[in-house]
């Protein structure tokens, strides 16, 4: 199921250029030019909207779509809108789990790839989050529920962010790959440690921040990145999450989102085609592998 998350507020509070509103219409231009080679369905929700700067509302309206389509066995995939898209996403995946009451507390290993952590702490006008809080909101939540906090950011920049993050990642044991450390010689090292990330965890979010690409790549995203990570070695290890599989076969990702593209600044649709490309191969793999 395809949900538009078309939202901009949190970049704005984040002082970001602002444009991510208009993008899951422009993601859903793009795919409507790709082939769908399966029998099974594939459904759009429609887009929520944050029209009144409400962000938490427009949040906690797509944590409740989420958790509404998992509960009908449906597989979501979110198309933002900025990065605070992710603790919406993420207290969807939350109200999933609560709901069916287990007695142990679900290990979930959220999968960022990013130029960015996104854990800044909530401040001054953005106490209730922006999209460079995402993250540090989950960890919060995590600890306050007592539910282990497993958080991989991947294609992150040392240009892009402060040392307190770094020393609050490690902080919180997050595994980081670090964007020079992404290339074509060092693939197998980043999907070994990828790999490893994954086998401690029963069930997985994907969240793709398209500014993880270089500008070059993808100029049409909020914060545009000089180095990057080069889109093949992103789709490889993309495909490396959505194929992961528990010891019974069945697949552990189970929500997916993207973030960040703005077509305001985009060239010739180059980055909202990078993004449907993204969804295709996510929508592609869910449906080859059901959980």
């Amino acid at each position: 199921m395809l949900i538009g998350f078309a939202c901009d507020e949190g970049v704005s509070r984040n002082k970001g250029r602002v444009g991510a509103y208009a993008a899951p219409n422009e993601i859903r231009r793009a795919l409507a030019n790709l082939p769908w080679h399966h029998s099974g369905h594939l459904y759009d929700f429609g887009n929520l909207c944050c029209d009144d700067h409400d962000l938490a509302k427009a949040q906690k309206q797509l944590a409740d779509t989420i958790s509404e389509a998992l509960r009908q066995k449906h597989a979501p995939i979110v198309l933002g809108g900025g990065h605070e898209v992710a603790w919406g996403s993420y207290q969807g995946l939350a109200n999933h789990f609560l709901q069916k009451n287990q007695q142990n507390a679900p290990r979930i290993g959220i999968i960022n790839f990013d130029a960015h952590f996104d854990l800044r702490t909530p401040h001054g006008l953005s106490i209730q989050g922006s999209s460079g809080t995402p993250f540090s909101q989950i960890a919060n939540f995590c600890q306050n529920r007592k539910w282990p906090f497993h958080y991989a950011c991947i294609g992150v920049s040392r240009t892009s962010n402060t040392q307190a993050l770094f020393n609050k990642a490690d902080a919180l044991s997050v595994l980081t790959i670090e964007d020079i450390s992404l290339h074509a010689d060092s693939a197998f090292e980043a999907r070994e440690k990828l790999r490893a990330f994954i086998e401690q965890v029963d069930h997985l979010y994907l969240t793709i921040d398209l500014d993880v690409l270089s500008a070059s790549s993808a100029p049409g995203v909020s914060a545009p990145a000089t180095h990057g990570v080069p889109y093949p070695l992103l789709e490889q290890l993309v495909r490396d999450v959505i194929y992961a599989k528990t010891s019974n076969g069945s697949r552990k990702l189970i929500l997916a989102d993207i973030a960040e593209l703005n077509p305001r600044y985009d060239i010739d649709s180059q980055t909202a085609r990078i993004a449907a490309r993204l969804v295709w191969t996510i929508a592609n793999g869910l449906h080859h592998h059901p959980l």
